[in-house]
C-alpha cells in the first residue's frame, strides 16, 4: 500500500494484508521477538572485532552527515521522507540522513555477526520492527506535523491525543487504519439482493435473485475465508464478484460463517467441511443441479480443498468445476513470520487458543499489521496521533477491520497442517474420516493469484495446479492480495497474465517468462473459462428458495452481524 500520511491511498495495491497463511496463527508473542534480539545481542557480543568495525563505520558516516554529506537514501516507495524539509532544512537533512545511515548500519551488523539463517530472519525481523517504530517521522519531530500544528494553533495535537485514547480504549492501542462511519453492512456493502435459503449451526447460504432472463443450470457457491467476513466478494454495487457473476447469468449462492465464541471451541475442520457439504446439498436441491461449481478463496479454498478431497475418496462427483482464489495448498513456503515457527511455538500457540476457546481476530489482525510496520502502523500513527486527522474512509480497510475469531480446534488443524503439507501428502490429511488425496479429483480447476502479493505468494499459489487432476488453468493478476479478488473490469488498470503453454511442469520463473499479459480484469477470462462448465441455459426462477430450503432473512443474512 502507497499511503500518505493525510489517509489518502494508492487503491491499486493491497490496502491490508489480512487474509490467510497459516504462520501468522502461531502469533508473535514479545517474548518471540526478545528471545531474536537477544540471541542477536549475544552473537555480536561475542564478535568485538566485528563490533567495532561497525562502530567506526557508523562513526565515520555520522561525521560526513554531521559534515552535510548524504550517506543514505530512503529505499524505494518509502515515502516517509518525502517532505522538503528533510532535504532543506539543514537540521532536518541531518536528523534524517543520521536514522537512515544508521539504519543501513544496524541491519548490515545483523548480516556480519554470521547467526545461521534462520536467527538471521529472526533477528532482522525483530530488530526492524524496533527500527521502523524508531524512525524520527513517527515523532513530533516531524516537520509535518509541526507545521499543521502551527497552522491549526494545536487544535491538530489535541485531536491526535482524543484520537490516541480512543484507540487506547476501543482498538488495543493499535493506531485504527479505517473510519468505519461511512459504512454499514447491508446499506452500503455487501447489497446484492438475495435471501438467507439455508442455515445450520456454523454457516448461513445466501442465494442472489437472478437479473438476467435466462440463467446457467449449474449453481456457483462461494466459499469465503473463516477469518474474514464473507462481504470481500459482495464488497459493493460495481465492485462485487457475486453482483458481477449475477450479472452473467449465473445461479449464485454464498456462504456466510459464523463468527465462533469461545463456546464453538470444539468446531474444526470436520466440523466444517460438513457444514459445507450441507450447504451444497441444499444448492443442489434449490437448482435441480446433480452438481455445482465451487469458488474457495484464501482459508476457504483450504476448507474447499477440504471438501472436495473426501467428496473423490466416496466417489461423490456433486462439485464439477472449482475455482482458488489466492490459495495456498502446497504450505512449504516461506512467510515473513516462518523463521519464528517451530513445533514449540506452534504447540504454546494451540495451548493458548485451547485456553481461550478461539484465536481472536484482533489479536491476527495485529501479527498482519506488523508484518508491515511502516504501511499498517507507523503511518496510521502518524496521521491519526500526530497529525490529529481521521482515519481513510475505505471499504477494503473497513471490511478488513470487521475481524472473526477461529475456533480453538479449527485453529490447531490449521496449525498442525502447515506442519504436514498434507495436500503434497496424500492421504496425510482425513476428512471425515476420508483420506484426501486432490490428485484423484478429475473435475477442471482455475487457479487466481496477485502478482504483488506477500500473503498468498504467486509461486505458491502456481503449485496448487500440480496438486489436482483434471484440466488447470493458472492465471497471474498485476494486484496484490485484495485486489486480486476485488478485480472488476471497471479497473482500466487492470492486467493479467496467461502461459498458452499452461502452469503444470513449469516452475514460477520458467512460467512467468514464458506468460502473455492481457488488458482488462481476469473476471472477464475466468467468466468464459466458467460460462462452458456451468451447464445449458434454462429460465430464471422467479423466486429464490424452494419449498424444503425456503428464503427467511434478506442477504447478508444475521451470521454477518454475529447474531
Amino acid at each position: 500500500m502507497s499511503s500518505d500520511s493525510n489517509g489518502s491511498h494508492d487503491h491499486e495495491d493491497d490496502p491490508v494484508p489480512t487474509s490467510f497463511t497459516a504462520d501468522p496463527l502461531v502469533g508473535l508473542r514479545p517474548t518471540l521477538l526478545g528471545a531474536a534480539a537477544g540471541r542477536l545481542a549475544r552473537k555480536a557480543l561475542g564478535r568485538p572485532a566485528t563490533l567495532a568495525r561497525t562502530g567506526v563505520r557508523l562513526t565515520g558516516r555520522l561525521a560526513r552527515v554531521a559534515a552535510g554529506g548524504t550517506e543514505a537514501t530512503p529505499e524505494p516507495g518509502d515515502r516517509r521522507f518525502r517532505d522538503d524539509a528533510w532535504q532543506d532544512n539543514p537540521l532536518y537533512r541531518r536528523l534524517g540522513q543520521g536514522y537512515l545511515t544508521t539504519r543501513e548500519e544496524a541491519y548490515r551488523l545483523i548480516r556480519d555477526v554470521d547467526l545461521d539463517d534462520k536467527s538471521e530472519q529472526r533477528a532482522e525481523f525483530a530488530l526492524g520492527i524496533a527500527i521502523e517504530t524508531l524512525s524520527p517521522t513517527n515523532s513530533l519531530l516531524n516537520p509535518e506535523v509541526l507545521r499543521k500544528a502551527r497552522e491549526t494553533g494545536g487544535s491538530s495535537l489535541v485531536s491526535g491525543a482524543r484520537n490516541f485514547l480512543d484507540d487506547v480504549r476501543h482498538n488495543g492501542g493499535m493506531p485504527s487504519m479505517v473510519d468505519l462511519e461511512p459504512f454499514s453492512v447491508g446499506e452500503n456493502v455487501a447489497v446484492t439482493p438475495g435471501r438467507v435459503v439455508f442455515r445450520n449451526e456454523v454457516l448461513e447460504l445466501m442465494q442472489y435473485e437472478p437479473t438476467t432472463d435466462e440463467v446457467h443450470e449449474r449453481p456457483m457457491v462461494f466459499v469465503p475465508p473463516q477469518i474474514n467476513k464473507y462481504y470481500i466478494l459482495d464488497i459493493g454495487p460495481g465492485k462485487s464478484m457475486v453482483e458481477y457473476l449475477v450479472g452473467e447469468g449465473h445461479q449464485v449462492f454464498a456462504v456466510s460463517w459464523r463468527n465462533p465464541t469461545a463456546d464453538k471451541r470444539e468446531w474444526d475442520l470436520d466440523r466444517y467441511v460438513q457444514s459445507l457439504l450441507d450447504a451444497v446439498e441444499a444448492a443442489r436441491e434449490i437448482t435441480g443441479s446433480d452438481d455445482v461449481n465451487i469458488t474457495g478463496a484464501c482459508a476457504g479454498g483450504i476448507t474447499v480443498a477440504a471438501l472436495v478431497g473426501h467428496l473423490v475418496a466416496v466417489e461423490s462427483t456433486i462439485v464439477h468445476a472449482v475455482t482458488f482464489l489466492v490459495t495456498v495448498l502446497d504450505m512449504a513456503g516461506e512467510t515473513a513470520v516462518s523463521p519464528f515457527v517451530n513445533d514449540e511455538t506452534r504447540a504454546a500457540a494451540i495451548r493458548r487458543s485451547q485456553k481461550d476457546g478461539i484465536l481472536k481476530g484482533s489479536d491476527l489482525a495485529k501479527v498482519f499489521a506488523w508484518l508491515r510496520p511502516n504501511d499498517l502502523v507507523c503511518n496510521y500513527w502518524v496521521n491519526n496521533w500526530l497529525l490529529g486527522n481521521k482515519p481513510p474512509a475505505f471499504d477494503l480497510l473497513a471490511w478488513n477491520a470487521d475481524v472473526t475469531n477461529l475456533p480453538a480446534n479449527l485453529h490447531a488443524d490449521f496449525l498442525a497442517m502447515s506442519k504436514e503439507n498434507p495436500f503434497v501428502h496424500p492421504g496425510t490429511l482425513k476428512v471425515l474420516g476420508e483420506p484426501v488425496d486432490l490428485t484423484t479429483f478429475t473435475g477442471d480447476t482455475f487457479v487466481v493469484a496477485g502478482v504483488n502479493d506477500h500473503i498468498t505468494p504467486w509461486e505458491s499459489c502456481r503449485r496448487t495446479v500440480d496438486l489436482v487432476g483434471g484440466d488447470a488453468e493458472f492465471v497471474l493478476s498485476t494486484s496484490g492480495h485484495i485486489q486480486a479478488l476485488v478485480n472488476p473490469p471497471t479497473r482500466e488498470k487492470s492486467r493479467y497474465r496467461l502461459n498458452p503453454d499452461g502452469a503444470r511442469a513449469l516452475d514460477a520463473d520458467h512460467w512467468l517468462e514464458g506468460a502473455e499479459e492481457h488488458q482488462g480484469s481476469w473476471w472477464l477470462h475466468w467468466a468464459e473459462w466458467l460460462s462452458t462448465r456451468s451447464g445449458e441455459m434454462a429460465d430464471a426462477p422467479d423466486e429464490v428458495g424452494s419449498a424444503s430450503n425456503p428464503p427467511t432473512d434478506l442477504a447478508p443474512g444475521r451470521y454477518v452481524h454475529n447474531l
